[in-house]
């Protein structure tokens, strides 16, 4: 390989959601011009393509007589366990002025007729934080940053996958990149640029049962490869979600008390849960709560959490369909109303919906709920909805500090790709985390950062290409494994390292990731050139899958069940009790690191909320010495 081109940015942002749209246009507001956004598909990416019934964004209280305020929003976030205080305190504090600046670009975020931003409570939410606007909410917040993106000019390399990033002496000097655009020979591209914003998302490609889109397969390879250090990547969000378009079944998809039904190879449909429930009322009022409670929580495995439990059980123990049907009545209310749960009576009473049959009730509460499968070719109002328990948000991710900056310097993380939650996070934090870690991480570069290119960075590039041009090109095959592989390493994922672990597993199974990882250049083939960035995605799955098992392990066998969760012994599967959680494991972050081939994984204390400077004179003359003269 005699060269390749190579372009040159001040700043180059990886990622087209939310998240990357939003640090290149900080960065270029504030200054930073020569900038691009480099994306393997515009369209592609969580932020425009998931949501829920009512998907929430998290900010600091602003309507009603409730006192809320940024250190009692970061205390909310630093509660959940296993989050640094810092980047806690940085997410209130910024949680106003990013969330007026997506109102101002076009999010219709809803006030009353004053002007305030009335909000509701989710979960793990003390104050009523939380504001939607419907279940498109990150997709607008993408379309309206995207908007502003491409009024400024600001280049979008759309085709472009980023499959390394090149560092030198612990700073990154630039990445090569490979043109999904060119579909007859394996393209490759330099770009030199001395900041590199990683927006990719979580590692969505690892799991089989996702509520990730097929096209989100996630790039946190690229910081793990290059040697960044990870925090809690055992730690995930699972939850019911429907598999044929996936998206969350949460909020009124279960307060409207759908039947729950399973169906077997025969065709035999059952209702399910009146098996496990000794009474309809508790069975009703636990759908109900699996709204508000939407994620897998081993705290309520006695409530809510059960009926994922139960579905699991059916899905995967049993090999059997499961779905959610609207158009009958569970058990429970062929008589009426009477029978419920004074909450769910009063909830179903207040909002206009004691009507018969769940699809009428979810028409009264939220009829954008109902139309939006009818946009995917799915119409609940006439067939049943099927489900599984799916990962859905990694709480975990890239490490970084207080201005999303990674222990490369230079190279930044935001968004879900970023390490900032950790056991437990309120609903609708990962929206306002895309925004606030976005935010600082341009203003950092702006103002803070000092990273130079090297007059070498080009050799080292134009190397670095040649060393994934070699192994791209000794992997030729005559048959392809690429579509087949990665759905096997996905159903192995799913099965091991997803929301139920099996200690005695955990081991061997890791055993056989690692083995797969280590053997994946000389076994795994692509027979046309169009396959070969799938096939180094399926490489960089690999790689996350066997850091997130590393920690997924680590964390089983050190604090038991926690969290989303729930570590098991062998034996038949609804009778295996839950190892207990070690408390003391929230006061501590789980790291990992690739080093010397392996994923080395360990933990350590987290870090306290800071304390900080609240006079003003003083805050204002730090402000000045730091921003002024740098743009």
């Amino acid at each position: 390989m005699n060269g390749i081109n190579t372009l040159s940015f001040d700043a180059v942002v990886v990622g087209s959601g939310c998240a990357g749209y939003n640090a290149a246009d900080w960065l270029y507001t504030l200054g930073k011009k020569n900038i691009a956004v480099l994306t393997e598909g515009r369209t592609f990416g969580t932020s425009r393509n998931t949501g829920s019934d009512k998907q929430t964004y998290y900010k600091l209280s602003l309507a009603g007589d409730e006192g809320d305020s940024v250190m009692g929003m970061a205390k909310t976030l630093f509660s959940g366990g296993a989050v640094d205080g810092d980047t806690a305190l940085a997410e209130a504090a910024n949680s106003v002025r990013c969330f007026m600046k997506l109102k101002n670009l076009g999010v219709p975020f809803p006030t009353n007729e004053y002007g305030e931003f009335v909000g509701y409570k989710t979960d793990h939410d003390p104050y009523r934080r939380a504001t939607s606007i419907g279940p498109y909410t990150s997709k607008k917040m993408t379309e309206v940053l995207e908007a502003s993106v491409m009024e400024k000019n600001i280049p979008i390399l759309d085709g472009y996958q980023a499959v390394s990033i090149v560092v030198e002496n612990g700073r990154a000097v630039g990445l090569v990149a490979i043109d999904r655009n060119v579909k007859d020979r394996a393209e490759l591209v330099g770009i030199k640029t001395p900041y590199i914003i990683l927006a990719v998302g979580g590692p969505a490609g690892i799991y089989k049962d996702s509520v990730y889109p097929e096209s989100q397969t996630g790039g946190s390879e690229l910081a793990l490869e290059a040697g960044a250090g990870f925090v809690n990547l055992d730690e995930w969000q699972y939850g019911l979600a429907s598999v044929d378009f996936r998206w969350n079944v949460s909020g009124t998809y279960q307060q409207v008390l759908p039947r729950y039904i399973s169906v077997d190879e025969s065709g035999i449909e059952r209702e399910f849960l009146t098996e496990y429930f000794s009474d309809s009322r508790e069975m009703l009022k636990n759908i109900f709560l699996k709204g508000y409670e939407w994620p897998f929580d081993v705290r309520k495995l006695r409530g809510s959490s059960y009926i994922d439990l139960l579905v699991y059980n059916e899905t995967v123990i049993k090999g059997r369909k499961v779905y959610l049907d609207y158009t009958r009545e569970p058990s429970g209310l062929e008589d009426g109303f009477d029978g419920l749960d004074e909450t769910v009576y009063d909830y179903l009473r207040n909002s206009d919906a004691l009507t018969s049959l769940p699809i009428e009730r979810l028409r009264r509460m939220n009829p954008r709920a109902v139309s939006l499968y009818g946009e995917h070719g799915i119409d609940i109002t006439k067939e049943p909805l099927r489900i599984a328990v799916c990962a859905q948000h990694c709480n975990g991710g890239i490490a970084v500090d207080s201005d999303w900056q990674t222990d490369i310097k230079g190279l930044y993380a935001v968004g879900e790709c970023a390490g900032t939650f950790g056991i437990f996070r309120p609903g609708g934090t990962a929206l306002n985390s895309t925004q606030v870690g976005s935010l600082r991480a341009a203003e950092h570069i702006v103002y803070g950062a000092e990273n130079d290119v090297s007059p070498d960075s080009d050799a080292l590039i134009n190397s670095e290409a040649e060393r994934i041009s070699a192994v791209i090109a000794a992997a030729r095959g005559d048959a392809s494994s690429v579509s087949d592989s990665r759905r096997m390493y996905q159903i192995d994922m799913s099965r091991d390292f997803a929301f139920i672990r099996e200690k005695e597993r955990l081991g061997p199974a890791l055993a056989s990731i690692s083995e797969k990882r280590r053997a994946f250049d000389e076994t795994e083939k692509w027979s046309d050139p169009k396959e070969v960035p799938d096939w180094l995605k399926n490489r960089g799955i690999l790689a996350m899958q066997e850091a997130v098992a590393s920690s997924v392990r680590y964390a089983a066998e050190t604090f038991g069940s926690r969290g989303s969760s729930l570590v098991i012994g062998s034996g038949s599967f609804m009778d295996r009790c839950p190892e207990p959680e070690d408390e003391a494991g929230r006061e501590l972050v789980v790291t990992a690191v690739r080093s010397g081939g392996n994923v080395s994984v360990s933990s350590r204390p987290v870090r306290p909320v800071p304390e900080r400077e609240l006079w003003f004179e003083k805050v204002w003359n730090s402000y000045n010495r730091r921003t002024e003269g740098k743009s």
